[in-house]
């Protein structure tokens, strides 16, 4: 087990220039359950890693507010009457923290670097349809799309921009490997002052950063390594961290300690099932229902998360301004029951319902053994129905093999799903156009490719909108998969420091909001 104090806090917060006794006032340790590995937002997927990117260390072009409206960070933007083209207006108040000034040419890199099939960016596809991208001058770019905008891209919102001057001599492959990943510059409200592998990243506020932009009061950031779930909440119990991810098994302690309090937030997080619809009896829609109505979700929510979280009807929670309330699978086991037989599923002498000469029982797989818990759950719900399900469970390594592999070998999973609810995500997921890694094996329905090419083909919000609402309300219909519950983020927090709200921006989004609570 990791041991943590704040003097060795105060170790690698090696810029700090005030007191000893005043380091509580300034400096803040947040945890991470894993390395950053890297910085650079075009090969980055740690979810950590991009909040920083994105409100710690560099400037996206724009940032959502608390409604999921696009406004401008980096640069203001203008449409043309058609929406077919962008143009982007730099900030002439942004300076790299070498001193250079953030120019056009920074974005004009950024996003062609993006787009080079040979950087790997994990969103490249979300700028492919943009035919031209040129800096009319020094402080502004013109984007040019291959057909009309109906809605702000989400990718400028996620991509940060990097220093073009410090990078432009690389290749592409060589973006991955370069220096600069693990000594970073960049233009935000905090600059980087140190990296210890495995152990700790470490930033100082930019005093010199705009402060209509979002000036903090918080002097150190230091995201920490914990990977040990009790270590981090020592460490939080303790005062040596002020921010750490909590299980929900361990919110009523923090709860109890009247130094701490629980943050907990809408996170694009779900849950569900995934049967294989190549296999029998998935293929059967009635049993898919009647599997899905045997769940007691709510139960699972009470039990599994200790109410941190919500009951799905699918990918999109209700608190996402995008959400479609879709026709939810109830809870009726005597319904479920009665679908299994018309599907030809009768009793069995050994308790285990039969078609003939099989059994309807299936193989589980989940990873490790933190989600033994909820696949228990799962599997005594569908006992009671008469349905044997095994439970098996995979290191990660060898549960992707099995999930991702072209023969897709397995009957189910019960996996979590990091989702951004974007067009592509939704296509991948459900093997619509361009099936991605994950694709839900063996479904296959032309409303939904309808629906999806209707979105990715709108011109205007409200059909985008209209899209989506068909594409959520054929897979509730269809059941390909089972949404079991929405999970929420829960953080324990250091009551010294107040005005932190969090929402589905994510955990750092606020942190120029952050102040520190005088001590008495």
């Amino acid at each position: 087990m990791r041991s943590f104090t704040w003097l060795g806090l105060i170790l690698f917060l090696v810029a700090c220039t005030v007191e000893v006794s005043e380091r509580r006032n300034t400096a803040v340790g947040y945890a991470s359950g894993a390395d950053l590995q890297s910085i650079n937002p075009l090969v980055t997927v740690h979810p950590v890693a991009k909040a920083v990117q994105k409100h710690v260390l560099f400037l996206t072009l724009a940032v959502y507010d608390s409604t999921l409206r696009p406004v401008p960070r980096l640069a203001s933007w203008t449409w043309s009457d058609d929406r077919t083209a962008m143009t982007l207006q730099i900030r002439p108040d942004i300076f790299w923290h070498d001193g250079v000034r953030t120019t056009a040419t920074d974005v004009v890199w950024t996003l062609e670097m993006a787009r080079r099939p040979e950087t790997a960016y994990p969103r490249a596809r979300d700028l492919a349809g943009i035919s031209l991208i040129e800096a009319a001058d020094s402080l502004e770019v013109r984007l040019q799309f291959e057909r009309p905008q109906p809605i702000f891209p989400d990718v400028f919102t996620d991509l940060a921009i990097l220093p073009a001057h410090l990078l432009e001599t690389l290749e592409p492959s060589e973006i991955r490997t370069a220096p600069f990943n693990q000594t970073p510059v960049g233009n935000g409200p905090f600059e980087f002052v140190e990296y210890r592998p495995n152990q700790r990243w470490v930033f100082r506020r930019h005093d010199s950063f705009p402060a209509d932009l979002g000036l903090p009061e918080v002097q150190q950031f230091a995201v920490v390594v914990v990977d040990e779930p009790a270590t981090k909440l020592a460490a939080l119990t303790s005062e040596e961290l002020d921010f750490a991810g909590i299980s929900p098994a361990h919110a009523t302690f923090v709860e109890g300690d009247p130094r701490l309090r629980t943050i907990d937030y809408p996170i694009q997080f779900e849950y569900a099932l995934i049967w294989n619809l190549r296999r029998s009896p998935f293929d059967d829609i009635r049993v898919r229902r009647a599997l899905s109505m045997a769940l007691d979700r709510q139960l699972i929510v009470a039990a599994y998360l200790y109410g941190f979280g919500s009951v799905a009807g699918g990918p999109v929670p209700p608190e996402h301004p995008w959400h479609v309330p879709v026709d939810q699978m109830p809870f009726d086991r005597a319904a479920a029951i009665s679908l299994l037989e018309q599907a030809g599923w009768m009793m069995g002498s050994q308790g285990v319902r039969t078609r003939g000469s099989r059994s309807l029982s299936f193989d589980l797989l989940t990873v490790g053994s933190g989600d033994a818990p909820l696949a228990q759950l799962i599997q005594a719900q569908l006992r009671d129905i008469g349905v044997d399900v095994r439970i098996r469970l995979l290191e990660l390594t060898g549960f992707l093999a099995r999930a991702q592999a072209a023969e897709r070998d397995f009957d189910a999973l019960v996996i979590g799903i990091p989702g951004d609810w974007s067009l592509g995500y939704l296509a991948a997921m459900f093997g619509a156009i361009d099936p991605g890694p994950l694709a839900y094996p063996g479904y296959s329905s032309p409303e939904f490719d309808t629906a999806i090419r209707m979105a990715r083909e709108a011109e205007t919000e409200q059909d985008l909108k209209s899209a989506w609402a068909d594409a959520q309300r054929i897979l509730a219909r269809d059941v390909p998969t089972t949404w079991l519950y929405h999970a929420r983020g829960l953080q324990g927090v250091n009551g010294r420091i107040d005005n932190v709200d969090i929402d589905f921006r994510g955990e750092l989004a606020g942190i120029a909001s952050w102040r520190f609570r005088k001590r008495k």
